[in-house]
C-alpha cells in the first residue's frame, strides 16, 4: 500500500492506494502526519474540488473488499444526493435490511467522503459515524453535512 496526507479543512485524511494507484481507504487523523508523503495529482484535485463547493459526485466505486451485504449498503449510499441524508431506515428499506446492520455497514466503508456514508442519519438526529460516537468523528460529520448543506 501506498499511502498519501491529505489536509481537509475538517481534519486530515490518510488516504492508501495499492499498486496499480487504485484508492482503497481513508481515514480520519486527529494530528497531522509528518511521515506520510502530502497527496499530489487527481485525487488531491478532487478533493480539492469537493472541499471548494465544486464537486458533488466522485463517481467511484464502492470497495470490494467488503462483504456483499456491505457492498450492497455501499452502493445505496453511493446514490444519497449531496447536500442531501437518508436515514438508516431509509437505506434498510431500500436493500430489505435492519436500520441497526446498515449503520455497522456503515460504519465499515472503507472510502468515507467518496462513499458518503456521513450523509446516512439516525430517525432521531446525527447518528453515528465511522463505527463511533466519539466528538472527533461525529464533529467531522457535522462538518462535512455542513459543508454540503445538507438539511434534515
Amino acid at each position: 500500500m501506498h499511502k498519501f496526507i491529505y489536509h481537509a479543512p475538517c481534519c486530515s485524511l490518510l488516504l492508501q492506494f495499492n499498486d496499480q494507484h487504485q484508492l482503497q481507504k481513508i481515514d480520519w487523523l486527529q494530528q497531522q502526519s509528518i511521515t506520510q508523503p502530502k497527496l499530489t495529482g487527481q485525487w488531491a484535485h478532487k478533493l480539492d474540488a469537493y472541499f471548494a463547493g465544486e464537486l458533488q459526485n466522485f463517481d467511484y466505486p464502492p470497495s470490494s473488499a467488503g462483504t456483499p451485504f456491505q457492498q450492497k449498503v455501499w452502493q445505496a449510499i453511493a446514490q444519497i444526493p449531496y447536500g442531501k441524508v437518508a436515514s438508516y431506515g431509509d437505506i434498510a428499506r431500500i436493500i430489505g435490511s435492519a436500520p441497526r446492520a446498515i449503520g455497522q455497514a456503515c460504519g465499515r466503508n472503507p472510502l468515507p467522503i467518496i462513499i458518503p456514508c456521513h450523509r446516512v442519519v439516525s430517525a432521531q438526529g446525527l447518528g453515528g459515524f465511522s463505527l463511533g460516537k466519539r466528538d472527533f468523528e461525529l464533529s467531522i460529520k457535522r462538518w462535512l453535512l455542513s459543508h454540503e448543506r445538507a438539511i434534515w
